[in-house]
């Protein structure tokens, strides 16, 4: 772990609904671990005064952010077919194209470009989706290992209700499930942890989801899957699971919904119910928000605001390649977008998403997934990303507030490279 300073124009979430804002100050890493903000160089206890300094005056310095839910085989096809909703998407498109990390070659060279794009984002971690493929998931860890930066990363589960390409036996599918935790563990990987991931419920047999239920307990993994994203996957759970009152409560039978205390995440919750909701609050389920996919393939609006004031777990995804952007930046202005949209349409008690609490959400929202992640108070392990916004000009300069420059930036520039990048303490570029 590295010990440093950063001097910079500072920013982090205050609470939900305000950010803090620091104009040229200092930011003391520690071993790895945030020791927070002076304005002053000389407020710095004497004892960490000899530190490296690292000089970023006039640029933004915030949390590194965190991806709840993408795809990283889709990432090679973002901005491809989005003109079609998304059981068709899945069987005309998306299946052919995971097959395809049958081939080692082929996925060791998507998934470079995979990492080293995602490398130039705010996001310092993410949890990922890989397909059915066990060398390739395990070649994508060794990669994100390399790189820095922090994953929960699972090889999907698929037994049936899959085209005859990507579809394994049951017996398969487990089996090649508990040798991959076996071959990851004993590479004691520092960044990256495995994540159990049955696909959802259409792709994935009573008996299964039952086994992987079964692991959970034993073994206190966490679980990622999607829930209710789309009105015709929910009809078609209600067919498959008939004894189950909601789609929520088919993972729960299976003990695969947080019940037995294990962390768990559900992308989109797009038409969840309030027994749903209930559900998900009751067992800490993270919400994957993903508004940018699920415009793309014609899901619906999640009701964000909703769920803020029922005070669930909210997080930010991108969905690639549901969702077309890398950029949790860009994601957040997504999200605002879209709560606007739900609040007109939809429910007008509802009212939008704020900056800031979309940033809340991008910072500290998803990375409470990961432990003490998100913020740079005091105590938090130290992601940070530097953003250069001197290139934006504008006649208001010298009037901007940082949080309005934050603002700017994010919705001008959110999806260029970021300047710098530092995951636990150590500085990645």
């Amino acid at each position: 772990m590295n010990s440093f300073i950063l001097k910079g124009d500072i920013i982090y979430s205050k609470n939900r609904e305000e950010l803090s804002a620091f104009p040229d100050s200092y930011l003391m890493c520690r071993d790895g671990i945030s020791e927070g903000v002076y304005k002053e160089l000389s407020d710095i206890p004497e004892t960490y005064k000899s530190l490296k300094l690292i000089d970023f005056s006039g640029k933004l310095i915030i949390p590194g952010m965190s991806d709840l839910h993408l795809h990283a085989p889709q990432y090679g096809f973002r901005g491809l077919w989005g003109d079609m909703e998304l059981l068709d998407w899945l069987n005309i498109h998306t299946f052919p194209e995971e097959a395809r990390y049958a081939e080692v070659p082929y996925a060791k060279r998507a998934y470079e470009i995979f990492i080293k794009d995602m490398l130039t984002t705010s996001t310092t971690r993410f949890c990922a989706f890989f397909s059915i493929h066990r060398e390739a998931t395990e070649l994508l860890m060794d990669l994100t290992e390399e790189s820095g930066l922090k994953a929960y990363i699972g090889k999907v589960n698929m037994d049936r209700n899959s085209p005859d390409y990507l579809c394994e036996t049951t017996e398969e599918s487990f089996e090649e499930t508990l040798r991959w935790l076996s071959d990851t563990r004993e590479r004691h990987y520092k960044n990256v942890l495995p994540i159990l991931t049955p696909r959802f419920i259409p792709s994935c047999t009573d008996e299964l989801m039952k086994k992987l239920g079964g692991l959970i307990e034993e073994t206190g993994l966490p679980l990622q899957s999607h829930l209710s994203e789309n009105k015709s996957e929910i009809d078609w759970v209600k067919e498959l699971c008939p004894e189950s009152s909601c789609y929520g409560d088919a993972y729960e039978g299976f003990g695969c919904f947080g019940s037995h205390g294990n962390k768990t995440i559900m992308a989109h919750c797009v038409w969840s119910g309030d027994e749903e909701i209930e559900l998900m609050k009751k067992n800490g389920v993270y919400i994957a928000h993903s508004p940018s996919s699920n415009t793309n393939i014609a899901s619906g609006i999640a009701p964000i605001r909703k769920y803020l004031e029922l005070g669930l777990n909210l997080s930010l995804a991108t969905d690639m390649s549901g969702g077309t952007t890398n950029s949790i930046i860009r994601i957040m202005t997504d999200a605002i977008s879209v709560s606007k949209l739900y609040w007109r349409l939809c429910d007008e008690s509802k009212k939008p998403l704020t900056f800031p609490e979309a940033f809340y959400l991008a910072t500290l929202g998803g990375g409470s997934f990961f432990g003490k992640v998100g913020s740079l108070e005091k105590g938090y392990e130290f992601d940070a990303v530097v953003l250069d916004d001197s290139e934006l000009e504008t006649p208001m300069e010298g009037r901007l507030s940082l949080t309005e420059r934050l603002e700017r930036y994010c919705y001008i520039a959110g999806e260029r490279p970021v300047e710098h990048k530092f995951v636990a303490g150590q500085m990645l570029f």
